[in-house]
C-alpha cells in the first residue's frame, strides 16, 4: 500500500528522530563518511523544534498506521527551506520519499512562496536524481568544515551579539547578497542568543545565525565572515558550510587547521539568484 501522509505533530518526534538518525545514519556509512548529527536525541531535538515552530511545516509518512518517514518546510521566510528529509532504511522503495518531497513543494506553492531551496549530500546520486527529476537545479557546491574555535580576530572587524535593533540593517545586507531576507530565521537566533554581527567603522558588514550547519551568514566580503568564523566559540560537531568557490576563504580556513569533511549540494526550485557578496549557506539553504 502506498504510505498515507498526514501533519507532523510534536509528539512525533521520537519516532521521526530515530527513523532520521537512522537513515542518514546508514547512507554515510555506506559511503564511508559519519552522521551528521551523532545521536538519535539530537535529532529527536532537531524535529521536535520543527514540528512545534509556527514557522515550520512537517509532514509524516505512515504505513500501516506507523510513521516510516518525515519531512520539513521552513517557511519563515519568502524562500522555503527543505528538510530534513528522511525514510526508514527499512522502508525504502516505497514511494514515501518522493511523496514526502512533493508534499512540501505542493505545500510552498500553496503558500505563494517564489522559490524552495535544499542541500543534499553530494555523495548521495540517489537524492540528486530524484530531486533533480522533481524540478530541482544544481545551483552551489559546499564544503562541510568542522573543527576547533578558532579564537582569531580580523583587523578592523569587530563582533559582538545580535540585538533586534540590528534586524534592519541585518536585512538589508540579505538582500544584498540574495535578493530577498531570511527575518524569521534571523529573529529567531536573536532570541536565543546565537546571532552575531560584525561591524567595520561603526557599520555592520556582516552577521550569521550561528557559524554552524543550521545557521546561515552574510558579509559584504570575505574579511566579515573570517571575523564571524574567527570569533566563534564552536562549530558544533557537524560543521559549517563555506562554498566552494570561495577559494579565499577555504584557503583561510583550511590555513588555519579547518578540515572538508564531505561536499554538499544546493539546490533550488523556482526563484533563484546568485548570491553577491560573501555568504555561508546554512543546511536549508
Amino acid at each position: 500500500m502506498d504510505p498515507v501522509l498526514r501533519a507532523a505533530k510534536p509528539e512525533d518526534a521520537p519516532t521521526a528522530g530515530t527513523i532520521a538518525h537512522a537513515a542518514f545514519g546508514a547512507i554515510a556509512s555506506r559511503h564511508n563518511f559519519p552522521n551528521d548529527l551523532q545521536s538519535a536525541d539530537e535529532w529527536i531535538a532537531v524535529l521536535a523544534m520543527m514540528a512545534s515552530h509556527p514557522g515550520f511545516y512537517g509532514v509524516v509518512a505512515e504505513q500501516d498506521g506507523a510513521i516510516i518517514g518525515s519531512n520539513f518546510l521552513d517557511e519563515r521566510s519568502s524562500i522555503c527551506g527543505v528538510g530534513p528529509i528522511s525514510v526508514a532504511p527499512t522502508a525504502q522503495d516505497c514511494g514515501a520519499g518522493r511523496n514526502l518531497m512533493l508534499n512540501v513543494i505542493e505545500r510552498a506553492t500553496a503558500q505563494g512562496a517564489p522559490g524552495v531551496r535544499l542541500m543534499q549530500d553530494a555523495y548521495h546520486n540517489r537524492s540528486f536524481v530524484l530531486y533533480t527529476k522533481l524540478g530541482f537545479r544544481a545551483r552551489m557546491t559546499t564544503a562541510v568544515m568542522q573543527g576547533p574555535a578558532l579564537g582569531v580576530e580580523v583587523s578592523g572587524c569587530e563582533v559582538r551579539s545580535a540585538t533586534a535593533d540590528d534586524l534592519d540593517a541585518c536585512n538589508h545586507l540579505c538582500v544584498s547578497a540574495h535578493g530577498h531576507d531570511r527575518g524569521g530565521d534571523l529573529n529567531d537566533a536573536i532570541s536565543q542568543g546565537h546571532a552575531f554581527v560584525v561591524e567595520r567603522g561603526g557599520r555592520i558588514t556582516g552577521y550569521t545565525t550561528g557559524v554552524s550547519f543550521f545557521g546561515h551568514s552574510v558579509g559584504q566580503a570575505n574579511d566579515d565572515l573570517m571575523a564571524l568564523i574567527g570569533a566563534s566559540r564552536g562549530f558544533a560537531a557537524a560543521g559549517f558550510h563555506v562554498p566552494t568557490s570561495n577559494d579565499e576563504l577555504l584557503r583561510w580556513c583550511f590555513a588555519r587547521g579547518l578540515r572538508m569533511v564531505k561536499a554538499m549540494t544546493l539546490m533550488s526550485l523556482g526563484l533563484y539568484a546568485e548570491p553577491r557578496g560573501a555568504t555561508l549557506p546554512s543546511v536549508a539553504y
